[in-house]
């Protein structure tokens, strides 16, 4: 393989995300040898050869930051257009709970209709520049679907194991992209084990969240542009989808990257962030509140909200930090409030969102009414997906008005 050099990226090396041991990037990696944990990018950001104003010019995908991403060469990317979603106002709901900035963010319009699409256009990117040959994927939906079609446009194999009660609209498209897919009764957790057995050998990369370092990568991409979509100022409060993590403890990692590089303005307060899970499985919600000490033996239940599925999250450790930094938080909101939710957004903003989405805005009434939230704040919302392929899960289930 050609030594791996690029003007393209400033990547100076990867980092235990527990003890800060180095590694190198021109070799791929999954969990760090040292702790067994995840590693993150890390970034010559007092000399990247970018300003904003360059920025302008370039394409509106997550590529516009191709310094701040960590591949080596463009003829190794693999892009579907993914990036550069909108950021909406929801002037109605404002409006109707006396709220004075309310934004969503809507990676739903990203290919594959989901946040997912992000991370695993850079994983992919990265495995390939790395020579692999093929990818297997735990998963509750969105991500599977987003590695096969990725593999696809990469000519890879993709390998897929799903919990047998996902939408069938998640599974179908897996096939369509050409992917091999394994059903099993379970959460995650489950079919994560069930894909160690199938890739014993390790002859195919394991992409699970955050077990190699690069779809964190692509993740942080939403963080750069909330800052640039918003002129580099930055809301109060964001409120993600919190199952594995990786978005949340992705834009954190971007703001974090932006105040090194002098982009955003030196007095600027960064926002507090708000991990919202599926009352039904909620592990850092447990463990923030003092109830375990660890996700490491939690066990969670199916939710409609299938990306929330994750009980033992790897990213654990991280998604805390983040919540400690920013002085936030973590909350959980049941499958009614989801429906609830997803009526309110439907019927008041013309927004047919996922789950993950409906439980961002009904975590975002929930800290309004016991003050975490003032109405006078600005706050953003995270849409991880579009709600049309989660109808197996919530056919019928609206009420009527």
């Amino acid at each position: 393989m050609e030594t791996l050099t690029s003007p393209l990226t400033n990547i100076n090396g990867l980092a235990c995300s527990n003890c800060g041991t180095t590694y190198t990037a021109h070799e791929a990696h999954t969990l760090s040898v040292c702790c067994h944990l995840p590693l993150a990018a890390t970034y010559d950001l007092q000399s990247i050869p970018l300003t904003k104003e360059m920025l302008q010019q370039r394409e509106a995908t997550m590529w516009r930051y191709q310094e701040l991403l960590p591949l080596f060469s463009n003829k190794h990317k693999v892009s579907l257009g993914e990036g550069f979603t909108p950021i909406l106002s929801l002037s109605n709901l404002a409006q109707k709970y006396n709220l004075s900035n309310l934004q969503l963010k809507d990676e739903s319009l990203n290919p594959t209709g989901s946040f997912k699409a992000r991370g695993l256009s850079m994983a992919i990117s990265k495995a390939k520049e790395f020579g692999t040959e093929g990818c297997i994927i735990p998963t509750a939906g969105n991500a599977g679907v987003a590695m096969a079609a990725y593999c696809a446009k990469a000519g890879m194999r993709a390998v897929v194991v799903m919990p047998r009660h996902t939408p069938k609209a998640f599974q179908e498209e897996c096939l369509w992209y050409g992917a091999e897919l394994h059903l099993l009764d379970g959460l995650i957790n489950d079919c994560a084990a069930f894909a160690k057995q199938l890739n014993a050998d390790g002859h195919l990369l394991d992409v699970s969240t955050l077990k190699e370092p690069y779809r964190l990568e692509g993740k942080k991409t939403m963080g750069y542009e909330i800052a640039e979509q918003l002129n580099w100022q930055l809301p109060d409060v964001i409120l993600y989808p919190a199952g594995g993590g990786t978005g949340l403890i992705g834009i954190w990692k971007a703001f974090g990257e932006l105040q090194e590089m002098g982009w955003l303005p030196e007095s600027i307060k960064l926002p507090r962030m708000v991990a919202v899970q599926a009352a039904n499985c909620c592990p850092l919600v447990e463990t923030l509140e003092g109830r375990q000490l660890n996700a490491q033996q939690y066990n969670g239940k199916a939710t409609i909200a299938n990306g929330l599925a994750v009980p033992r999250p790897i990213g654990e450790q991280m998604m805390l930090r983040v919540l400690s930094e920013s002085g936030g938080t973590a909350i959980s909101i049941t499958e009614a409030e989801m429906i609830e939710g997803m009526q309110e957004l439907g019927s008041r903003e013309g927004l047919f969102v996922a789950p993950e989405g409906a439980a961002v805005w009904m975590a975002a009434r929930k800290l309004i009414n016991s003050n975490f939230i003032s109405p006078n704040e600005h706050i953003l919302l995270l849409n991880t997906g579009s709600g049309q392929k989660y109808m197996d899960n919530v056919s019928g289930m609206y009420a009527a008005n």
